[in-house]
């Protein structure tokens, strides 16, 4: 029996493993990420993402012990086709949870600081509550950077002369226009999107960029993201992620890495980051230091639900399945 808490952050999902999963080795939450690879670790991963209890979208995460006392939990992120290195809507929703299940206690006017260690590093959720209820989180992330600019892919399914940027928000994301295959970041273009997110991490995997400049096992390109531009300081975009997985909200290290390259071009606003079903964040860079920009991303998570899974040793569709 696995036991699972669900939110959603801006429309993202996020399932919180609390109880079910065996052990998982390792001294360090990044030593972990790769231990969880392991048949035993890995099947609760699909048996919760993969239909028929999960879907080629969901997303969630494994709790594990912090790296040291310095902060108030461990967590290892998954989706149907793996674990990532960070995940800035599930920290969000993780700062709801630590507050909501007593795991931290919190100020009931006024903000807390939930510290999380993620395989990219240490990150913390600032939980803010009035009157004792919470009503935003932000997100403070590991330093973001420009890998690369102006990379030239030509041609990209038939298109052309596409350029895109590269940026590190504790992944590594590939940046371009929708507009540049005359798209708009729009449901009636999600398809076409989704496509070309695969085409364009394809075609960036052997790519210098494509390469963490201080630990390889934070490499490769993990998202590709489409914006629109909608006025100053303002965008929406989606971003296609592992293999053709679309993040519903804004996407946290995604803005964080959207923030980098905007930091970049002279930007020092507050940047409202919609998504494709409406929602948003709101970034801004609250510090800046060698390493790079330290993007703060406010949102908020809504839990969903509370859930027992079993897998029946007769069913023949074992851990599930993906159409997609």
């Amino acid at each position: 029996m696995i036991e699972t808490i669900d939110y959603h952050t801006a429309g993202e999902p996020f399932r919180i493993v609390v109880a079910g999963v065996p052990g998982i080795a390792g001294d360090t939450v990044l030593e972990r990420r790769e231990a969880a690879r392991a048949p035993e670790i890995d099947a609760v991963r699909r048996l919760l993402c993969h239909e028929p209890r999960g879907h080629a979208d969901m997303y969630g995460c494994f709790l594990v012990p912090p790296d040291d006392p310095g902060a108030h939990l461990g967590v290892l992120f998954w989706h149907k086709d793996g674990y990532s290195t960070a995940c800035g809507h599930g920290t969000i929703a993780l700062g709801v949870y630590a507050v909501d299940s007593g795991l931290v206690k919190a100020d009931p006017d006024g903000e807390t600081d939930v510290v999380v260690d993620v395989p990219s590093g240490r990150v913390t959720a600032r939980v803010r509550c009035v009157a004792g209820r919470i009503e935003a989180v932000t997100f403070r992330n590991v330093p973001s950077y420009v890998l690369a600019r102006g990379i030239r892919l030509d041609p990209v399914s038939g298109v052309p002369g596409i350029t895109v940027d590269v940026a590190y928000g504790g992944a590594l994301y590939a940046s371009v226009p929708a507009a540049a295959f005359g798209l708009s970041v729009v449901p009636e273009h999600l398809t076409e999107l989704i496509a070309l997110g695969r085409a364009i991490k394809a075609a960036l995997a052997d790519h210098p960029a494509a390469r963490h400049p201080g630990d390889d096992r934070l490499s490769g390109i993990y998202g590709v993201i489409f914006h629109d531009e909608l006025g100053p300081g303002h965008q929406r975009n989606v971003t296609v992620f592992a293999d053709g997985e679309v993040d519903r909200s804004p996407c946290g290290s995604g803005t964080a890495a959207r923030l980098a390259l905007l930091h970049d071009d002279g930007f020092t606003g507050t940047l409202v980051h919609e998504s494709i079903v409406g929602t948003s964040f709101r970034a801004r860079v609250a510090e800046v230091t060698d390493e790079g920009v330290v993007a703060e991303v406010e949102g908020m998570a809504y839990r969903t639900g509370d859930h027992r899974f079993a897998l029946d040793p007769r069913d023949p569709v074992g851990t599930g399945f993906t159409l997609r």
